[in-house]
């Protein structure tokens, strides 16, 4: 590993990052709805997640994985299920308004969960392990489980950094949009709907 590596890893990591994903929209959802501290504890949850996937990439059951097409599709559509599953809880409370001060009654480790398990059940992260951090390892310097951490560990901190930077601006739009009694009325609709979204973008993704 050498600096300019180390560089470019970072810089296309933040890019990639800051696509719109699962993740993200994720974080995005549970920010508004909730506030900044429910997108907090959920990007805890999140990079826990990730800390699974970088093992899994490490010791190598990434690749048994993507090359059992069953365990593949297994996991995909278990992961799109327990969204759509998020989504259907949000559509029913479609008829309540929001209180400001919800945040003092939030369950964190509920929330913290729910992130671990969003992004375990996301294939498509160990995929992207798979594909993307090899480009980056010099294989002539020998130790590659050792490169692959390192990078996993940096790919690890660069999310957590925007994850919460984003829990911080949606938490702020969250809590205008509260404010506002016919729009507060609307928020879980606006959940419910990133929910199926990421849903239904991980249920019809392909390797």
């Amino acid at each position: 590993m050498d600096f300019l590596s180390v560089i470019s890893f970072l810089g296309t990591a933040i890019v990639l990052t800051l696509m719109p994903g699962p993740d993200n929209l994720f974080t995005l959802a549970q920010s508004i709805s909730n506030g900044k501290n429910a997108g907090i504890f959920t990007t805890l949850g999140l990079c826990t997640g990730i800390i699974v996937h970088i093992t899994a990439a490490t010791i190598g059951v990434t690749a048994i994985i993507y090359q059992s097409a069953l365990a593949f599709t297994l996991v995909k559509y278990t992961g799109a299920a327990y969204l759509l599953y998020l989504a259907y809880k949000s559509f029913r409370q479609k008829g309540s308004s929001f209180n400001l001060n919800s945040e003092d009654s939030l369950d964190y480790k509920s929330l913290y969960k729910k992130g671990v398990i969003m992004n375990v059940l996301n294939p498509k992260v160990s995929l992207f392990f798979l594909a993307f951090f090899p480009q980056f390892i010099h294989y002539e310097n020998g130790n590659v489980s050792m490169q692959m951490l390192v990078y996993g560990i940096l790919f690890l901190v660069q999310s957590l950094v925007i994850f919460m930077l984003i829990s911080i601006f949606a938490g702020k739009v969250g809590y205008f949009l509260r404010k506002n009694k016919s729009l507060s009325k609307r928020i879980n609709i606006i959940q419910g709907s990133l929910f199926t979204l990421i849903g239904l973008k991980i249920a019809f993704s392909q390797k």
